[in-house]
C-alpha cells in the first residue's frame, strides 16, 4: 500500500501545483477547471448539473461559479425554449482565450516521451473511472466512440436524442456518452 499512497500524493500535489499556477488575473481555479470543461464538452452536456458532476462538486457550488464567470464576461447563458429551467452555459471569446491557455503542467507532460505520455493517460484513465464507478459516478466520453453515434451522408448524427450533430461535436465531451 505504500506505493499506492504515493502516487496519490503525487497526484494530489500535482493537482494543487497546477491549480496555483492557473490562479490568476480575477479567476480561481474552480473558475479555470469549469472553463477547461466548458470548452470541450459539446452543446448537451453544458448545464450547472453537467459541470458538476465532471468535476465533482454540488451543482450549488458550480451554478455559483458559472454565475461568477457569467458576471466577468467569461461565459453566456441560454435558456432552452422547451424549458425555461434549463440553462446552457457558453463560453465567450474571453473565455475560450483563457481555457486554451497552455498549462505548465501540460507542458510537463508533453516534455515526456509519447509512449510514457500513452501510459499514463491509459493509466490515470483506468484509476479515474475505477474512483468513479465506486462513487456511482458517470465517465462522460468523447462523443465520437459513443455507441449512440452515427454518421451519415448528411454528416454525424447522435441516435440517442435523434438530433444531427455538429463536425466539432465528436470530438468534445458528452455527459449522454455510452461506452461502444
Amino acid at each position: 500500500m505504500k506505493i499506492a499512497n504515493h502516487i496519490r500524493a503525487l497526484v494530489s500535489r500535482l493537482t494543487r501545483l497546477d491549480a496555483s499556477d492557473t490562479w490568476g488575473d480575477d479567476l480561481n481555479p474552480a473558475q479555470i477547471s469549469a472553463l477547461e470543461y466548458l470548452s470541450c464538452a459539446n452543446r448537451f452536456s453544458r448545464a450547472p448539473s453537467h459541470v458538476a458532476e465532471y468535476l465533482g462538486t454540488t451543482r450549488g457550488t458550480m451554478s455559483q461559479t458559472l454565475k461568477a464567470l457569467m458576471r466577468k464576461s467569461y461565459v453566456s447563458e441560454t435558456r432552452s425554449e422547451a424549458d425555461k429551467r434549463s440553462i446552457r452555459y457558453d463560453l465567450t471569446e474571453t473565455g475560450f482565450a483563457v481555457a486554451g491557455r497552455t498549462a505548465a503542467l501540460t507542458e510537463a507532460i508533453a516534455a515526456l516521451p509519447a509512449d510514457r505520455q500513452t501510459d499514463l493517460a491509459e493509466t490515470l484513465s483506468t484509476v479515474l473511472k475505477s474512483r468513479l464507478a465506486a462513487r456511482g459516478g458517470r465517465a462522460f466520453g468523447m462523443c465520437r466512440s459513443c455507441a449512440y453515434h452515427r454518421t451519415t451522408g448528411d454528416g454525424a448524427f447522435c441516435a440517442l436524442l435523434s438530433l444531427p450533430l455538429a463536425p466539432e461535436e465528436g470530438d468534445q465531451i458528452c455527459h449522454e456518452q455510452v461506452a461502444a
